[in-house]
């Protein structure tokens, strides 16, 4: 069945979850809006580099999950000339029914009304920061592996990773595969951890054996892998401005390794600035460790007429993204009086409920270091956009009394620089949580503000009143 052409669909992002909800709107007659920050659909997962670049295999690019990608990438150019494309194209706010969106080359604004709304904003790298980590040769694993992806270069000669997440060892494998010099890879889970998880981790048992193989691939290849460290610190001249080891402490005694580039970060956390600009309601998520939009088993959100999928509104990994954002946009074309396949719906909310228990068995194995806050020494740079050190968060609850994010924020400006909060929430959240005692869901959240993401400032001084503030 045809749907009515009086729907207005718009889908904010291009990667796994927003091409399967385009294709599904395609498929029913829509012609939807796709916002893609990037230059080419894919997302981050399956990002593509520049075309202007020599093109490398999809083997070379994404190793196991070619075809995956490959899949994606294929479904998205059938699209490509019954969809409205929009790339280069940043949303940086949301209000009244519009769509506030830069185009990057151009650095012009404009206004994209929807009548209709899938959010597929995924992820990006949680941030627990150590000493030195704002030194130049630091990067987080995602940015490690953009570079690798979208540049073709790695970001060190000789590169240690550390953290932890399923990320950690992908990245490593990734770059040794490359021909990068990876001198270790520094793991705060503990081996134990991995083995309690490893039944909930067979309920997936093709993406366990991967995880198997990154490990055992790096091993007979002599990268050194350390489990249950605590990361001390990032070793650097200030004078020469770059890393040049790092430090870590293994339960007896510290010790050091020299590198000229670190990749760190402690799996993924969402994107969830724009739901938060939308309205959408949002409840402590103790598995994602996050607050997150609240959504139903299809991805309708708690505002009519915005639904959300992928990783945007909780960690899943590109599988699921696929799945909700098809399921999403079955949702959408539901909720309009547009007959789509129930049989299918039922079979993508059963996939995505499946993988509920191989996601708990990834928390299990790599969790995030609870005591990472009580480590974290008091000039400790937390919000590098403002130089807001964890002592200087500490202070503000003990002299003032912050028990609360945006609380914490008005009186130490942690979170009101250019990320605004995207990079240091997390590890705020966590001082603030440990220096009161409070369980971190009740310290709430740092409440999205526009611009979302940073702007060019002549943009933001343009808008009226009230659009663009900081």
């Amino acid at each position: 069945m045809t749907a009515s052409c009086a729907l207005q669909p718009v889908i904010v992002g291009a990667g796994p979850a927003g091409v399967r909800a385009a294709e599904a709107l395609v498929a029913h007659g829509l012609r939807p809006v796709v916002i893609d920050e990037a230059s080419r659909a894919g997302g981050q997962i399956y990002r593509r580099p520049p075309a202007s670049l020599a093109q490398r295999s999809a083997q070379a690019l994404y190793g196991f999950e070619a075809r995956r990608a490959d899949a994606v990438h294929a479904a998205f150019d059938a699209l490509r000339e019954r969809i409205d494309y929009r790339p280069d194209s940043l949303v940086w706010n949301a209000h009244g029914g519009r769509l506030d969106v830069l185009h990057g080359p151009t650095r012009s604004t404009s206004g994209v009304p929807y009548g209709q709304l899938i959010v597929a904003t995924g992820a990006t790298d949680r941030v627990l920061p150590v000493p030195g980590w704002t030194l130049p040769g630091v990067y987080t694993l995602g940015g490690a592996q953009v570079a690798l992806k979208f540049q073709g270069c790695a970001i060190g000669q000789r590169v240690v990773f550390m953290g932890t997440g399923p990320l950690l060892y992908l990245v490593a494998y990734q770059y040794a595969k490359a021909g990068a010099k990876v001198a270790a890879v520094l793991d705060t889970a503990r081996l134990a951890d991995q083995l309690a998880a490893t039944p909930a981790m067979l309920r997936q048992p093709a993406v366990f054996a991967k995880g198997v193989y990154y490990v055992a691939w790096l091993r007979a290849h002599g990268v050194a892998l350390h489990s249950g460290v605590r990361p001390s610190r990032v070793l650097g001249d200030a004078t020469e401005s770059r890393v040049d080891g790092v430090a870590w402490h293994d339960g007896r005694e510290e010790r050091t390794l020299a590198c000229d580039a670190v990749g760190f970060g402690y799996a993924l956390r969402s994107e969830t600035q724009l739901a938060d600009l939308l309205g959408c309601r949002f409840e402590f998520a103790p598995l994602h460790r996050a607050h997150l939009p609240v959504r139903d088993a299809a991805g309708r959100s708690s505002v009519e007429g915005v639904y959300l999928a992928g990783d945007g509104a909780g960690i899943m990994g590109a599988d699921a993204a696929e799945w909700a954002g098809e399921r999403a946009a079955l949702a959408l074309l539901a909720d309009h009086g547009v007959a789509v396949d129930t049989a299918r719906a039922e079979t993508l909310e059963r996939k995505l409920h499946k993988l509920g228990g191989f996601r708990q068995g990834l928390e299990r194995a790599f969790p995030v270091p609870s005591d990472w806050a009580a480590h974290a020494p008091d000039e400790l740079v937390v919000c590098r956009c403002e130089n807001i050190t964890a002592g200087t968060l500490r202070q503000t609850v003990s002299v003032n009394g912050a028990d609360e994010m945006n609380r914490l924020k008005a009186l130490s400006r942690v979170g009101m620089g250019r990320c605004q909060g995207r990079m240091c929430g997390v590890a705020a959240a966590e001082i603030l949580a440990h220096a009161t005692g409070l369980p971190l869901q009740q310290v709430g959240r740092l409440r999205g503000q526009a611009p979302i993401k940073p702007i060019p400032i002549q943009l933001a001084a343009c808008e009226p009143a009230g659009d663009a503030g900081a």
